[in-house]
């Protein structure tokens, strides 16, 4: 049987674009002359859906997009589609998630997820009924065992601990399935996609059988998917592996009436992914970005230059993403801006291409000063006034992004988010944090990775102590401890959810752990106000991390162990 594997871009709700990239693909197929092409986890609707899921017209609008792409397949070719399903027992959630199977022009099988994620991001059991069982689907003679994305997630002999009380691989294998197939939506961390492999290999290889996965690629709001969609023969050998960050299109001649190997694949070539993890975090925010900002109808985007590490990996990110005319670099000196961060802001535009606007500041924030100058008489200058510039930045760039239709992007990085380091109304403003959540020192990577065969952005950018400048000879650690120690503390306390006791073990000092943990809780109110972030890591802030606000919990959470005996 000849098998397409159709690793597409799919938008939320946009029903007529989604049908067409799959019409285009069928049509693709069957040139091919393929057997069954397969498409993924709610390919119709696009993933996540979330709340437009409580909305009939859009469940029935999905209906009618699969009724549509089983009216393009024939007696030759099949398809195997992702799609939302209702539920039709008065009893359990009003919907499942589903794969369609689709032959000689209808749906010939509906197939629904038996495991529903309800950590991180997820949050399916708000809207589906798991499945009860699972089946083979008699497909062309072959039995297909037709799982989706969580049901791959729980084999007892991949993981030490485990979610759920049931394996769907095993239930479908034991069902009599020849030929194993995973439709998934699997959004992209750090480090996911080798676990991933090995994950759907070990699968393969356990149950000797065909197994192909198949993801989304794209990205939807903050999460991004990265496609590398696989395929395993019965040794565990990888047979077709697909681009990742991009659409692609595999076929391969799997053996009828066996579960033996092939010698090698008959057709489609093996195809490259990112070679190390910071190709994988540069190619996920510029794959991020390019969405957002299209998905959400913008064309152009403006950014703060600072002349710092951020706002110039920023920048770098959106002349790649969305090519540099569709840029605007706009450089805001102040009194306490040097000299020299004007010129390493002026030489990235120059060195990326963009447009580039400079607009002092420092007669906007004298007005500030001289206005609030009877209310704040008696009263040293502090930290207010710092942010008064920072908010007068974020002023003159919504005003500029209101102007020319653009969208604003913010520069700060998950290091500084974390424990507070920006400014409500100033730097944090903006519709998409780009890096929000990119450790600083992984900024610091990705911004010599970029640098790799051309100086992109300016050496002196990289070297330069970090500074906000917003006061005489000011550098972040004046107030920060040093970056690589805060990014250790920062992936243990929010990533791995370690305690300040197991933190303190790794060998940090006690007195640094617990500044960091207390300046990272006590900064939620302002992540709760920040724009949207792309997620690249197993933790970002946002949806997928829901801390309270008003809460007393600080206390117990940093507090030390009782000790054996006391």
């Amino acid at each position: 049987m000849r098998l397409a594997l159709a690793q597409l871009n799919f938008t939320v709700g946009a029903f007529e674009g989604n049908f067409e990239r799959m019409r285009s693909a069928i049509a693709r197929a069957r040139e091919a002359d393929a057997d069954l092409v397969v498409f993924s986890e709610m390919a119709a609707t696009g993933y996540p859906p979330r709340d437009l899921l409580t909305h009939a017209g859009f469940i029935r609008a999905n209906l009618a997009l699969v009724e549509r792409v089983a009216a393009l397949t024939d007696e030759r070719l099949g398809a195997i589609v992702g799609f939302v399903d209702p539920n039709p027992s008065s009893e359990g959630k009003g919907l499942f998630n589903a794969a369609a199977v689709c032959h000689d022009g209808r749906v010939i099988a509906r197939r629904y997820k038996s495991l529903l994620p309800t950590y991180d991001v997820f949050d399916e059991d708000r809207y589906f009924e798991p499945a009860r069982e699972v089946a083979p689907v008699a497909f062309k003679g072959i039995r297909l065992g037709i799982t989706i994305c969580e049901d791959v997630w729980n084999a007892k002999e991949f993981w030490p601990s485990r979610l759920y009380h049931r394996d769907p691989v095993d239930e479908v294998v034991k069902a009599g399935a020849d030929l194993l197939i995973n439709i998934s939506s699997s959004p992209f961390s750090l480090g996911k996609p080798a676990l991933r492999r090995e994950m759907v290999r070990q699968e393969a290889k356990k149950h000797q059988r065909y197994f192909f996965y198949l993801n989304q690629v794209g990205a939807n709001d903050e999460l991004v998917f990265d496609g590398h969609s696989l395929g395993f023969d019965p040794r565990g050998e990888v047979v077709l592996r697909a681009r990742d960050f991009a659409e692609d299109f595999l076929l391969y001649d799997v053996p009828v009436g066996t579960t033996a190997a092939a010698s090698e694949p008959t057709v489609g070539a093996m195809a490259g992914v990112s070679g190390s993890r910071v190709e994988e975090a540069y190619r996920a925010l510029v794959l991020g970005l390019r969405d957002y900002v299209h998905k959400c109808g913008f064309h152009d985007v403006v950014v703060g230059l600072s002349g710092g590490i951020d706002s110039a990996l920023t920048a770098a990110l959106a002349a790649e993403a969305l090519g540099p005319e569709h840029v605007l670099g706009v450089s805001m000196p102040a009194r306490y801006s040097s000299e020299g961060s004007r010129r390493d802001a002026e030489a990235l535009a120059h060195n990326l291409g963009i447009r580039y606007r400079q607009v002092p500041i420092d007669e906007i924030f004298g007005a500030y000063l001289a206005a609030l100058a009877p209310v704040f008489e008696g009263y040293a200058q502090d930290v207010t006034e710092e942010n008064i510039q920072a908010r007068v930045r974020g002023a003159v760039l919504m005003a500029l992004a209101n102007k020319f239709g653009s969208l604003l992007l913010s520069t700060g990085n998950k290091s500084e988010l974390a424990v507070g380091y920006c400014t409500l109304y100033g730097d944090m403003a903006g519709g998409l944090a780009v890096i929000s959540d990119v450790p600083k020192t992984l900024v610091y990577e990705i911004a010599r990775f970029i640098n790799r065969e051309r100086t992109l952005i300016p050496v002196s950018t990289l070297t330069k102590p970090p500074s906000a400048e917003l006061r005489p000879d000011q550098t972040d650690q004046d107030t920060l401890p040093p970056y690589d120690i805060l990014d250790r503390v920062l992936e243990a306390y929010v990533e791995k959810n370690l305690d300040v006791e197991a933190i303190c073990a790794m060998g940090l000092d006690p007195a640094v752990v617990q500044k960091i943990v207390t300046m990272i809780d006590r900064a939620e109110y302002k992540r709760r106000q920040a724009a949207p972030g792309l997620k690249i890591t197993s933790k970002a802030f946002g949806v997928g991390r829901r801390y309270p606000i008003a809460a007393d919990y600080r206390a117990v959470m940093r507090a030390r162990a009782p000790q054996p005996g006391e």
